[in-house]
């Protein structure tokens, strides 16, 4: 591994994948959530730089190609693991968010499968937009949850302004987010499919061309 910046980034992205749920055990409510939020933020942010830096600075490399995908995988599923048992088990979340980890755990493995020809799964544009929906819809739902257990009684008071199509900022929130990860596990599941079109002449036994 080279020293570059990008490579830093991205293992820096890595090590704040687990920090985010030790914000919740080392630090109260509702700071814990806003600590949480602005690592997760911080994180999503150094995902476009250190990619746009290795291509303008011609810093690519094979750590970067191998980490950064895990370093963005591993954001999203901890932060979705995370705001679930923080939401009240939500059905309304756990859907998308049991769409979304279906799904990433379906194309990694079908990327160990192939092995050398793991190349055919390349990222796409559509799959670069997934990525990006699910980081902005799980900062919002972060939000919710930190909005929420501050409109609970404790100061200060977030939620004193009524909102004509929510019962308060919080809800707001929330609401917002989950019609995020809604539109991000769609656009999961729609890059999976892709997926699997395109590794599926490779999964056929031998002498079937069905």
């Amino acid at each position: 591994m080279r020293w570059t910046v990008p490579n830093i980034l991205t293992l820096l992205r890595l090590i704040a994948a687990p920090a985010v749920p030790l914000m919740f055990l080392y630090f109260s409510r509702p700071f814990a959530d806003w600590a949480a939020l602005a690592l997760f933020m911080i994180a999503a942010v150094t995902d476009w730089i250190d990619g746009y830096l290795a291509r303008s600075w011609q810093q690519e490399s094979r750590f970067g190609a191998a980490m950064d995908p895990i370093a963005d995988k591993a954001m999203v599923v901890i932060a979705i693991v995370v705001i679930t048992g923080y939401s009240g088990m939500n059905p309304w979340l756990i859907l998308p968010a049991t769409l979304i980890l279906f799904r990433e755990v379906f194309v990694s493995g079908l990327r160990e499968f192939l092995g050398s020809n793991a190349r055919l799964l390349k990222v796409t544009k559509l799959a670069k937009w997934k990525t990006t929906t699910q980081m902005v819809a799980i900062s919002v739902l972060f939000l919710g949850t930190g909005l929420a257990y501050v409109e609970h009684g404790l100061p200060p008071r977030v939620g004193e302004t009524a909102l004509p199509w929510s019962s308060s900022w919080a809800d707001l929130a929330t609401q917002a987010g989950l019609l995020l990860i809604w539109i991000a596990a769609v656009l999961t599941a729609w890059t999976g499919w892709d997926y699997f079109v395109k590794a599926r002449p490779y999964l056929r036994e031998p002498g079937h061309d069905a």
